[in-house]
């Protein structure tokens, strides 16, 4: 969808960047091959994207203008409708709006909308971001349990983060499509599948 996008509107002035989060860049690089990308294609073993626009799970959209300014905060955005049973959106839907904005400048918030739709992070998923990078140097340092307390401590202070939940176990040996992905899964489900949508920074800040 991104490579097809990006070829449609690339003369429009539009630029996709794609950024993998993963723990090595040998771990995205076969898909990223497979798709053969004309446009940037990025790779973050630090995850410093996820941190920087407060990105709590995967696939995530931002829209940049040309200045610089954020003007559809982040969104969970599918490349397809594959598993549409799964994540229950429609892909057009995102497309459209995405040409619509490329091509006549027409955005889908206000700018009152996209300041209230702006993630601030709370004081625990602050926390839980540095017990995610002390984890990350602790395991590239070979001091597994200590990485193994960190990378826990991480998840349960920012429950609802699948970066930093389901970021952490390749690295921790867990399958990230196995029986633990599913036990959290289950468990965002159980408590309304808290996402982006409708938190407000207001909201963060209480």
């Amino acid at each position: 969808m991104w490579q097809q996008l990006y070829e449609e509107l690339a003369d429009d002035g539009f630029v996709i960047i794609t950024v993998a989060l993963d723990r090595a860049a040998e771990d995205a690089r076969p898909y990223i091959e497979e798709a053969k990308p004309t446009h940037p294609s990025l790779i973050d073993t630090e995850h410093v994207v996820a941190e920087l626009y407060s990105m709590v799970n995967i696939p995530t959209a931002v829209w940049i203008d040309e200045q610089g300014r954020i003007v559809r905060p982040n969104e969970p955005v599918f490349a397809s409708d594959m598993f549409k049973d799964f994540h229950a959106m429609d892909t057009d839907i995102h497309k459209n709006e995405l040409r619509a904005w490329v091509r006549e400048g027409t955005l889908p918030y206000s700018g009152d909308e996209v300041r209230a739709r702006l993630m601030l992070p709370t004081h625990d998923e602050q926390l839980a971001r540095t017990e995610f990078t002390l984890a990350w140097h602790l395991h590239q340092a070979g001091h597994e349990d200590a990485a193994e307390r960190h990378f826990v401590r991480a998840g349960e202070l920012s429950p609802d983060d699948f970066t930093v939940r389901r970021g952490s176990m390749p690295v921790r040996g867990i399958d990230p499509m196995g029986e633990k992905f599913f036990e959290l899964y289950e468990d965002w489900q159980a408590r309304g599948r808290p996402y982006y949508r409708g938190r407000s920074r207001k909201e963060a800040l209480e």
